[in-house]
């Protein structure tokens, strides 16, 4: 009997133990979780960029001498045709002049020799002289006939090189500072015969680099119709990345690039893409690429070798699947999830999907209405109940941004101070007077 009783009480102490235990086992922790959501979404992946000019071309004398003033300020915008530089042309103002003279010899020798062939050919034509003084006649006149047109290339040449002591800048565009100091001495071979730049600044261009597996996407998204490029139809790709494409003012094409500045605004001029490689980058895996950018007014909200950001305009995901990119798991093999199903569980699930603006667009792996954990992954492993709280998940509208106007009047009073400003060597050298010699005309800064 004792032993009966002493049985039921250990038992009755091991229930009590295990319900104590089961009271003490913890609840199931609280999560926060988004629904998965389905909506077209703006391609708006931005990629670093660079602009460079449209033209950057080097200023280069083409003929040798001192140089005898600059007459411009560096830094400014000139119109195509502006003289920039003056080399003294003393001596190509004498070989012009030899040459004139040497031109005049030849024409007075043409006029001679014609005068005597004409003689003897009325004398031939009644045997009054022999055939070889007829030929030797025409040949001294065929002779004098060619050493006019040596004379006048001579002229010609020397007028050629005359003008070459005015530079003068071949495109509009900026230029930059000069090189050598007046007073150098400077030659049309070597680098002493590199005067300055120039960049032309209307249109500019801006380089960037796509990743291939963007690129990929986007052709291949289009052709399926998973993503729009406005109002174009697949079987338009060839013929409006083409020549159509070209054709069209930047307004009205489907698909145009936004050049964000340093200071994060959108630079007020659309760009259109007039370029993209025939192949990837087998180091960098990316297809280079560059689009071209109006600059009507010449302004410098955007400058050549300043690094931007650019963003495509116009490409569209349909129906894109959306989550935070704080409901993603990086694995060295995949991207997860954690999924919650109906019971609370907890699910992890490898998905596809590309990082755009603090969210991930899912290509497999989830469809709209899934509740995926979006914060305090780290405090729930697979298969453990949780309790969700759901959070509110909205793509972000991004706000439209425009140039802002006070850095344009900035730029408007900068150019101004350039055109306002005088080189400190505009002027030309002195030159002594020569009391024996015709008054030259001087060369001045306009």
């Amino acid at each position: 009997m004792k032993k009966a009783v002493g049985f039921v009480l250990c038992f009755s102490l091991f229930l009590a133990a295990c319900q104590k235990h089961e009271a003490a086992a913890p609840a199931a922790p609280t999560v926060s979780a988004v629904k998965v959501i389905q909506e077209n979404l703006p391609w708006n992946i931005e990629y670093p960029a660079q602009v460079i000019g449209s033209l950057e071309i080097q200023i280069r004398a083409q003929v040798g001498g001192i140089l005898e003033s600059r007459l411009y300020n560096e830094g400014e915008f000139v119109e195509a045709g502006t003289q920039l530089f003056q080399i003294d042309d003393a001596e190509y103002k004498v070989a012009l002049e030899k040459a004139q003279g040497s031109l005049a010899q030849a024409q007075a020798e043409e006029k001679r020799t014609y005068r005597t062939f004409n003689r003897m050919k009325t004398l031939r034509a009644s045997n009054a002289v022999s055939q070889q003084d007829y030929d030797n006649a025409l040949s001294a006149y065929e002779t004098a006939q060619a050493n006019v047109k040596v004379a006048q290339a001579a002229v010609e040449g020397a007028q050629i090189n005359l003008g070459y002591t005015k530079v003068t800048a071949p495109i509009s565009g900026i230029v930059g500072q000069a090189v050598p100091s007046v007073g150098s001495l400077i030659s049309p071979v070597g680098e002493s015969g590199y005067l300055t730049n120039m960049v032309q600044i209307d249109p500019l261009y801006v380089k960037f680099s796509m990743p291939g597996s963007q690129f990929n996407q986007l052709s291949q998204g289009f052709m399926s119709g998973q993503i729009a490029f406005g109002n174009m139809k697949p079987g338009q790709q060839q013929r409006e990345a083409a020549q159509a494409y070209r054709e069209k003012d930047v307004n009205d094409v489907a698909i145009y690039v936004e050049a964000v500045m340093p200071n994060g605004e959108i630079y007020p001029q659309r760009g259109k893409i007039i370029f993209f490689d025939s192949s990837e980058n087998a180091q960098t895996s990316s297809i280079a690429m560059k689009a071209e950018f109006a600059n009507p007014q010449n302004s410098r909200l955007l400058m050549p070798g300043q690094f931007v950001r650019v963003h495509l305009v116009g490409a569209t995901f349909k129906n894109a699947i959306l989550i935070p990119s704080s409901a993603v798991l990086h694995t060295a093999k995949e991207l997860l999830v954690y999924v919650v199903d109906a019971n609370n569980a907890v699910e992890a699930r490898p998905i596809e999907a590309d990082l755009q603006n603090n969210m991930y667009v899912v290509t497999k792996g989830l469809k709209a209405g899934d509740v995926v954990i979006s914060e305090g992954l780290s405090r729930v492993r697979p298969g453990q109940t949780v309790q969700v709280q759901l959070q509110e998940f909205e793509v972000p509208v991004s706000k439209e941004r425009t140039a802002p106007k006070a850095e344009e009047e900035k730029m408007d009073q900068l150019d101004q101070t350039l055109s306002d400003a005088q080189a400190p060597d505009a002027q030309a050298l002195p030159q002594a007077p020569a009391a024996d010699q015709p008054e030259q005309a001087q060369v001045q800064a306009n």
